[in-house]
């Protein structure tokens, strides 16, 4: 078996398919800083906001942790058959709390993401790079679809989305990611990649209080003081709070460390439907199995997320 761990002498090689967002922008600067990946470049996705916004986002979120020559692409504007969310709401106007962030150093490829990310799979060894996935799962469906040859080639596709005996966060049923786009979900569900997928079940277990992020900010590292501002953007975004989920940082940690989560083997299907339960998860005996992270530890895992945000 595989060691799917990761350490600062052998990283992670990966691509980051994101909407940023701020969980999204911990979770990528996480990456960046921890030295435990080699990201290869960073994919774009309609979701939290639109891909002008978003692609802009991962771009700033590159020039603050002083890092260059890694390429940002831009993927789908859309979901594949239905409206997206707005959630302006929760990650402000730009997508980051209104947290000051540089502007990117680098403009993005003129290239498609999905064009892009079949070049780079078919070109580089079979097996050797993950996917991480934070947001909608539309530019992985068109992967998919239009490239099955080079999707088989990912080594492992880590993904936040859905809510499996958990309530939603979207709907009674449903998570942000999945009901974005719940036909791409479905897609990439039933496509037999070697796919965990990480649900509120497990996301909502780990959470950073304001002693958490006064802790991050003390580390001193500009993506550590950068992520206790991004943190203090969403309870600032609600009233009454005692602690807020860090959804996607679980794809980076669960990458990193694997032990920290418990995994059950389920099969899977996304409602496709028009009700509000529209890209809720159910069990589905017959369905291609996928890794499900039903638990974590939250207490190791935010102890690495600060270990990983506060490394020179």
């Amino acid at each position: 078996m595989p060691d799917f761990g990761a350490d600062a002498t052998r990283p992670i090689r990966c691509v980051i398919d994101t909407d940023p967002g701020i969980d999204d922008a911990v979770a990528i600067l996480f990456a960046l800083q921890s030295g435990w990946f080699d990201v290869l470049g960073i994919s774009t996705v309609a979701g939290n906001l639109g891909i002008p916004v978003t692609t802009r986002n991962a771009g700033r979120i590159l020039a603050l942790a002083s890092r260059t020559g890694i390429p940002v692409v831009a993927g789908a504007e859309r979901p594949l058959a239905r409206k997206g969310f707005d959630t302006k709401d929760i990650h402000g106007g730009d997508g980051l709390g209104g947290v000051a962030f540089p502007e990117p150093a680098e403009p993005p490829l003129a290239a498609n993401a999905v064009s892009w990310l079949a070049d780079l799979l078919t070109r580089e060894p079979a097996g050797s790079i993950d996917l991480l996935a934070l947001g909608p799962m539309t530019n992985l469906a068109l992967l998919v679809r239009e490239a099955p040859q080079a999707a088989r080639r990912i080594r492992r596709l880590i993904a936040m989305g859905g809510a499996v005996d958990e309530p939603g966060n979207i709907g009674p049923r449903t998570e942000f990611n999945i009901a974005a786009d719940p036909e791409a979900a479905q897609i990439v569900l039933s496509a037999g990649l070697p796919l965990t997928l990480i649900p509120l079940d497990a996301t909502r277990r780990l959470r950073a209080t304001r002693d958490d992020c006064a802790a991050l900010a003390a580390l001193g590292t500009p993506a550590a003081r950068a992520s206790a501002l991004l943190i203090e953007a969403y309870f600032n975004a609600t009233t009454g709070r005692e602690s807020r989920p860090l959804h996607d940082p679980c794809v980076m940690l669960l990458a990193a460390r694997p032990e920290l989560f418990g995994l059950q083997r389920l099969g899977l299907s996304v409602d496709t439907g028009q009700s509000e339960d529209a890209g809720a998860l159910d069990r589905a005996p017959g369905a291609p199995a996928v890794d499900v992270a039903m638990t974590v530890d939250a207490r190791g895992a935010l102890a690495l997320l600060a270990e990983g945000l506060g490394r020179a």
